[in-house]
């Protein structure tokens, strides 16, 4: 259906492909040469029951042989210790160098499988698999693998590329709303920071997005991939423009960690727009509001419960991405007009949480 290539200093790392269900995927992967190797697929409990059994029917079209590890779903499981299991699982079915880790679920899934993959045996190949909006837009895209350590979101981390991206639209049919609605968070950042064309498509097709629309979600998910890809090219190891995909996360990633995950990542990154857009200052109040509206009618909250100001603030002092001189945070000069801000002071991010809080 659609087909997107990510380059490395010019030279061809890995494809991305939105299709409509696995039919395509054993097509797919025979540029990797897969036929003598083995594939472990790392899923959750809520994804397995869905679609493990398809997606290992597919690859055993392609692989060898191929195994499979369920783990328990959750922000709460990314840790060391959960990347224990998928090691011991791929020694026990003997995965070498040469072998895949395929990552079927959301960006947790994703994280973890990429980060096992990066470490096991000093690095082996992954496949990513995303099932959510989320990590079909974002998180699959880019190499990004880590987990959370002694409640810090993806403080330990590599990055390793995928060797193939493999989204499916039939899976964003199951989401839950809360997870659908969580996507949006990350897709609305990607209008907000890049091509400028892609913020009004988004407001015209509101209706359609929230009724997920196959055509109109796939042409979105396209769009988000595309802005994706232009970042990770231009910068693959966030030494410099890629920072602006940060925007709205680092008072977005301080209020999931204070809120003990009780917020979703996108919903999270919802917050941190907002409140970064009020930051900035050549947003207007109308620009704002216009935003504000916007997440509401793709069903994302706009006021987070109550949390304890000193807190979210200590929590995002302690983020990997922050300077320890200067706080950094993305910031608009106009929408798609980002640059790093250094020099803000506690009171207004303060008085930036206190607008977006509920009393």
């Amino acid at each position: 259906m659609r087909k997107l290539d990510i380059y490395e200093k010019d030279c061809h790392s890995y494809s991305i492909y939105l299709e409509k269900d696995f039919s395509h995927l054993s097509e797919k992967l025979k540029d990797l040469h897969c036929e003598d190797r083995s594939a472990l697929i790392i899923t959750d409990d809520i994804v397995a029951p869905l679609y493990l059994s398809d997606l290992r029917d597919q690859l055993k079209k392609s692989f060898r042989h191929v195994e499979s590890l369920v783990i328990p779903s959750g922000e709460k499981n990314k840790t060391l210790s959960g990347i224990e299991k998928i090691y011991e699982a791929a020694i026990q079915y003997g995965l070498q160098r040469k072998d895949f880790m395929v990552a079927l679920g959301g960006g947790v899934i994703g994280d973890m499988c990429g980060f096992a993959a990066a470490t096991y045996l000093r690095g082996i190949r992954f496949i990513q698999v995303p099932t959510t909006l989320l990590a079909q837009v974002d998180s699959s895209i880019g190499g990004k693998t880590g987990v959370d350590f002694q409640d810090y979101k993806n403080m330990v981390g590599a990055f390793h590329m995928p060797s193939l991206v493999y989204s499916s639209m039939h899976t964003l049919s199951t989401l839950p709303l809360e997870q659908y609605a969580s996507g949006m968070g990350e897709i609305i950042k990607h209008a907000l920071i890049h091509n400028p064309q892609y913020l009004p498509y988004l407001k015209e097709h509101r209706l359609a997005l929230k009724n997920r629309e196959p055509e109109c979600l796939l042409e979105t998910i396209y769009q988000s991939n595309r802005i994706k890809k232009y970042f990770v090219e231009k910068d693959p190891f966030e030494n410099g423009d890629r920072k602006f995909l940060n925007f709205g996360h680092s008072l977005g990633h301080a209020i999931e960690k204070t809120a003990d995950f009780y917020y979703s990542h996108g919903q999270c990154v919802a917050f941190g727009t907002l409140m970064a857009l009020s930051l900035s200052k050549g947003i207007t109040e109308e620009d704002l509001s216009e935003i504000e509206s916007l997440m509401q009618d793709l069903l994302l909250e706009t006021r987070c419960k109550k949390l304890d100001h000193k807190a979210v603030l200590s929590a995002m002092k302690m983020d990997k991405k922050q300077n320890k001189a200067h706080l950094q945070f993305v910031l608009l000069h106009k929408i798609c007009a980002p640059f790093i801000e250094e020099g803000l002071r506690e009171e207004e991010l303060e008085a930036a949480l206190a607008r977006f809080m509920e009393e």
